[in-house]
């Protein structure tokens, strides 16, 4: 299994496929799979892309990082990671939810090497309470479906995702839950507490091509807040799918597809001129 040591973590990540790398990064509490179950399925059509999933600390199998208590330090080991696997190297970065967050820190610290990002429902602001979130709603549910789930399966997936039916609790539960289950969460609730970095992320203008994804069911993060950075992004697509809430990628997974597939030709044109 391959790890990279880091400053301040033992990183567990997955190496997928040649050519032009994308990090790619999670959201708070699930592993790797979260972004692999989403991403893998556009590169069967795809080449020339080096795919490269990071368990973040805390979460998935990613070791000793006990040092780290806050964002700033996550961030910290994750460009420590991307300067030991890739040095000096231009790439793409993708993060969903925290991970979106995580990615615009690095976007800060390395923007000048990165040549395009997408951001899956990211999180804009650290703090629950100062977010504008939707009330959560289910848009479709299968109860036939639903039926054959226990009273705890059926609680948990209802209250996570907006779309019930059988599908999205097979990708749900292997994506999501999956890595949910094996967190470190006495480690996450340390992190939470000291959630915002230190440094602000205002005025970081970003010029090369990105794609936002919300959920317009969203009540995790919203995606009303997202439109706050709008101007920081020049060269991005803002799409809000209706349908989807923070796990956009499994209730829109055709609309995912394309967008994400037409952010990275947007990329190719971009850095083919």
């Amino acid at each position: 299994m391959p790890f990279c040591k880091v400053k301040n973590a033992n990183i567990y990540y997955e190496d997928i496929g040649t050519g032009k790398p994308i990090i790619m990064i999670h959201g708070f509490s699930p592993d790797q799979r979260l972004m692999s179950g989403c991403m893998e399925p556009i590169f069967k059509e795809r080449e020339g892309w080096r795919r490269i999933y990071v368990d973040l600390p805390g979460m998935g199998q990613t070791s000793d990082y006990e040092q780290i208590s806050n964002s700033d330090e996550m961030l910290e080991s994750l460009i420590n990671f991307i300067e030991t696997l890739i040095p000096n190297q231009t790439y793409l970065i993708a993060g969903e939810s925290y991970g979106g967050y995580l990615s615009r820190g690095i976007i800060k610290m390395q923007k000048e090497q990165i040549l395009g990002a997408a951001f899956i429902c990211p999180m804009i602001l650290p703090e629950k309470d100062d977010r504008t979130l939707p009330e959560h709603t289910i848009v479709y549910s299968d109860n036939e479906f639903l039926s054959k789930l226990t009273k705890e399966e059926a609680d948990d997936f209802s209250s996570n995702q907006v779309v019930l039916d059988e599908y999205n609790w097979m990708r749900y539960i292997s994506e999501v839950m999956a890595g949910c289950k094996i967190a470190d969460e006495e480690f996450l609730a340390k992190v939470q507490k000291r959630y915002g970095f230190s440094f602000n992320l205002d005025g970081v203008g970003f010029v090369k091509p990105s794609v936002f994804l919300l959920g317009k069911q969203d009540s995790i993060v919203g995606y009303k807040d997202a439109f706050e950075v709008l101007n920081q992004f020049p060269r991005g697509t803002f799409s809000v799918l209706d349908r989807a809430g923070h796990n956009l990628q499994i209730e829109q997974p055709e609309l995912f597809n394309s967008l994400i597939n037409e952010w990275l030709d947007r990329v190719v044109e971009e850095f083919n001129d």
